[in-house]
């Protein structure tokens, strides 16, 4: 492994491990599987970092229909004519152990309906930015630019 890759493979477990902090302080870690499912790979190239897609929802934000948070305001994602599934969010609901009530009555509703009005929610007004993985993401490139500018010269210039 060159010089440039070790510089690489610092910045990018500087970032995941940033990413990960970020997630836990931010309350968005109730399953974990985000968390764990961030990881990078290191070649000579560069690095690449992996995570599921709604990984990204999570880091930009998302446009509602009917309205929009401040920080949304430069993500490319959006809401337009399908609604979120209800569905994962039964285990959401389960996992943080939310019990919905009836406006008038005061009755509970089922899982199955609270996770209905969340996924009904979340289509007018969208998701919330966080950053969690673009703060280290830019902030690790500040940190380590030094380091990967010098394992790249190291590895490329022979003088």
């Amino acid at each position: 492994m060159g010089e440039f890759e070790k510089a690489l493979d610092k910045y990018a477990k500087y970032v995941i491990q940033q990413a990960r902090s970020n997630l836990t302080k931010g309350k968005q870690n109730a399953s974990k599987e985000l968390y764990n499912s961030l990881s990078y790979k290191v070649n000579k190239k560069g690095v690449t970092f992996d995570m599921p897609v709604y990984g990204a929802f999570q880091d930009e934000g998302v446009k509602g229909t009917k309205s929009n948070y401040i920080v949304n305001k430069n993500t490319d994602y959006s809401f337009r004519d399908k609604m979120p599934p209800a569905k994962p969010f039964e285990k959401w609901i389960k996992q943080k152990g939310i019990q919905g009530r009836d406006k008038k009555t005061g009755r509970f509703i089922s899982r199955q309906s609270l996770s209905y009005i969340l996924a009904r929610g979340i289509y007018n007004k969208g998701i919330r930015a966080t950053m969690f993985f673009t703060k280290p993401f830019k902030k690790g490139l500040d940190k380590y630019s030094d380091d990967l500018v010098l394992g790249f010269m190291d590895d490329n210039l022979k003088i």
